[in-house]
C-alpha cells in the first residue's frame, strides 16, 4: 500500500532473483479498512516510492485508481473458514474479505506467475494462500522473511506515525515475542503465553490486543505443543495512535 521500506524492497530483490520480469502495485485499497480514519491518514507517498522501486530493479509498477480497478466490479464473499474468525479476522471485521478482493483485482489485471509477501502479515499471507489454493488461481504464492530494525521491530509504513517515545515503546512486541521463543516447546502453551504478557507488561501504555500462540497453517489457538515442530506467535497491539502487529515462528 505504498510508503515503502527496506521490507517492501527486499520483496522487490527476492522476486528479482526468481523471476524475469518485476511488478509492484501500490494502492491504498479502501475495502480493507473498517476506521475511516486510519484510510485517511495512511502515508501515501508515491512520488518517494517509485525512485525506490526503479532503484531496487523493479520493471512495472501498477497504480491504479479505486475507480477504475473497481469498475464493473461487485466485490464477492470468499469462504475464508476460520482464518477469518481470530486474530485481525476478530479484531477487524471484513478486513480480509477487502483485502483478498484487492488481491483478486491486482492479479486479474497483472496475472503474475508468482506473488510475494511479507511474513509480519502472517495472517495475510494465510489467507492469500488458502484463497489462491481454493480458487485454484494460477500463480504461486511466496512469504519472505520479516525485515526488523536494529532494535528489533518490524518494518512498517506505519512505524512512520510514532513519534520518538512511543518508537522506543513499541519495541516492546519483539521482547514478548522473543520471551514466548524462549519458552516455546519446552514450558506449556500458556506458560510460555504469560511469558510473552510479562515482557509486555514493562510497557503499561501499549495497550495489547492479543497475544495468541497458534497453528503455523491454520493459525488456530493452541492448547498444546502435541504433535507440532512448530508454531507461531502472534501480537497486536496500540501503540500511541497506532495499531502494530507482529509475529515469529516457534520451532522445537
Amino acid at each position: 500500500m505504498g510508503a515503502l521500506h527496506e521490507g517492501h524492497l527486499a520483496l522487490v530483490a527476492a522476486a528479482r532473483e526468481q523471476c524475469d520480469a518485476v511488478a509492484a502495485s501500490i494502492f491504498v485499497n479502501p475495502l480493507q479498512f473498517n476506521n475511516p480514519e486510519d484510510l485517511a491518514r495512511y502515508p501515501r507517498q508515491l512520488d518517494q516510492d517509485l525512485p525506490l522501486l526503479e532503484a531496487a530493479g523493479c520493471d512495472l509498477v501498477f497504480t491504479p485508481e479505486a475507480q477504475g480497478i473497481y469498475a464493473d466490479f461487485t466485490p464477492r464473499r470468499y469462504e475464508l473458514g476460520a482464518l477469518d474468525t481470530v486474530l485481525e479476522g476478530a479484531s477487524r471485521p471484513g478486513h480480509f474479505q477487502g483485502m483478498i478482493n484487492v488481491v483478486e483485482r491486482l492479479f486479474h489485471y497483472v496475472r503474475p506467475d508468482r506473488a510475494f509477501f511479507g511474513e509480519k502479515d502472517r495472517q495475510q499471507l494465510a489467507v492469500v494462500r488458502h484463497v489462491a489454493a481454493q480458487q485454484r488461481w494460477p500463480v504461486t504464492v511466496i512469504g519472505r522473511p520479516t525485515l526488523r530494525a536494529p532494535d528489533g521491530l518490524a518494518l512498517s509504513s506505519r512505524n512512520q506515525r510514532l513519534s520518538p517515545a512511543e518508537r522506543t515503546r513499541a519495541t516492546v512486541l519483539h521482547k514478548a515475542l522473543q520471551a514466548v521463543a524462549g519458552q516455546a516447546f519446552r514450558a506449556p502453551v500458556d506458560e510460555a503465553r504469560e511469558a510473552g504478557l510479562r515482557a509486555l507488561a514493562e510497557e503499561p501504555a501499549v495497550q495489547l490486543d492479543y497475544l495468541s500462540i497458534a497453528h503455523p497453517d491454520t493459525l488456530q489457538p493452541l492448547r498444546d505443543w502435541d504433535g507440532l515442530d512448530e508454531a507461531v506467535a502472534l501480537i497486536a497491539a496500540q501503540v500511541g495512535p497506532v495499531r502494530l502487529i507482529d509475529n515469529i515462528t516457534l520451532r522445537r
